[in-house]
């Protein structure tokens, strides 16, 4: 039986293409050019609101809303690329490193990854996308490779490609968000002391309904956790204590206009919340791993921009924290507003690391 190798997770691809990262709330498309000698240049950038429900746990629930945001999103970008790169959550993939000979030809790869897939994939192989790259040497001698396995639910890639071709768009890269957010965390990793090494890194995504944490060390994963609660909190708070719909409150979340006690009585207690979290995040790394220190905190996600919320994290964790912006050592294109995009930047992580994926060697 062939391996069906069309997940394309790891194939590298040169062609002109965007970043597309489809999230809970909204669509985030970035595109990069090259500024030259392979350095990223911000061309343009679009985020387009989700209504409600379109997208509930990863899964595209409401297909036509989801394309609308999208083309009015390419639209808005005014571009001519039609390729794109998308993700699929973290969740959705289960990956695994396994130890094969080194040496073997890519056939012979491809049997011993299929026997191996067999055992640690809970489903037939038929009904998922399987792809997979060779890492390196193993840890244990050059004679044997250490090779890492990505596999999916084959509905959960078609959902995805059936948005990018219902909005006129091709999907060439099917990336996993977590390996999108770390290409946008190496650009970020040279602000940094000494470029982060040996230092544990805690990258927390902020997102509508989930708090994700995966703390890094030398560029390797070391921990993982996710937690229920996210910016959506704040969206009720707005709608139940000044009586809005929600459509009004996420607005005035976004644009201000909220009466003077806003401030106070609701933002507040919500970054204390957040700092409240991330404390117990850290502590719960502490406690499941051999680690007892975190150098660094990198917020992410729609709700990272809270201005403050890093100041209030670092006074509650006693660690340095900053907020995400993986485009700051880039060019920027005219047309992109500077001061817009940096309050955008830590919600554009995923997109940022897909739209990476153009200068892939």
């Amino acid at each position: 039986m062939q391996l069906n190798l069309n997940i394309d997770i790891f194939k590298p691809k040169a062609p002109p293409l965007f970043g597309m990262d489809i999230s809970s709330s909204s669509v985030k498309l970035v595109e990069l050019a090259d500024a030259g000698r392979g350095n990223p240049r911000v061309e343009r950038y679009a985020i387009e609101a989700l209504p409600k429900d379109a997208v509930l746990d990863g899964n595209i629930t409401n297909l036509d809303a989801v394309v609308d945001a999208v083309q009015r999103g390419w639209k808005r970008m005014a571009t001519r690329t039609k390729n794109v790169a998308l993700a699929l959550p973290t969740a959705a993939v289960i990956t695994k490193k396994i130890i094969v000979p080194a040496g073997l030809r890519d056939e012979e790869l491809e049997v011993q990854v299929e026997t191996e897939a067999n055992q640690y994939i809970p489903f037939a192989l038929e009904e998922v996308n399987l792809d997979f790259q060779v890492v390196g040497s193993s840890p244990s001698g050059p004679e044997e490779v250490e090779v890492l396995i990505a596999a999916s639910r084959k509905e959960k890639v078609e959902d995805r490609v059936a948005v990018a071709e219902a909005s006129g768009l091709k999907a060439i890269v099917m990336d996993v968000e977590a390996y999108a957010i770390q290409s946008s965390f190496e650009l970020i990793q040279q602000q940094f002391p000494d470029n982060g090494k040996d230092q544990n890194i805690a990258l927390v995504d902020l997102g509508a309904n989930v708090m994700n944490i995966t703390v890094l060390r030398n560029e390797q994963t070391v921990y993982t956790r996710e937690q229920a609660f996210g910016g959506s909190q704040l969206t009720q708070d707005i709608m139940r204590v000044y009586g809005m719909s929600l459509e009004e409150a996420e607005a005035a979340k976004r644009s201000g206009g909220l009466p003077e006690n806003y401030e106070t009585e609701v933002l507040r207690p919500f970054m204390e919340n957040a700092a409240l979290e991330i404390q117990r995040a850290v502590q719960f790394f502490f406690t499941s791993t051999q680690y007892t220190s975190v150098e660094h905190v990198l917020l992410t996600g729609g709700s990272a921009v809270i201005p403050g919320l890093d100041e209030m994290v670092q006074s509650r964790t006693q660690i340095n924290a900053l907020v995400a912006n993986p485009f700051a050592s880039m060019a920027i294109s005219p047309r992109v507003s500077l001061k817009k995009l940096v309050a955008d930047a830590p919600s554009l992580m995923v997109a940022c690391g897909l739209a990476m994926r153009r200068f892939d060697p």
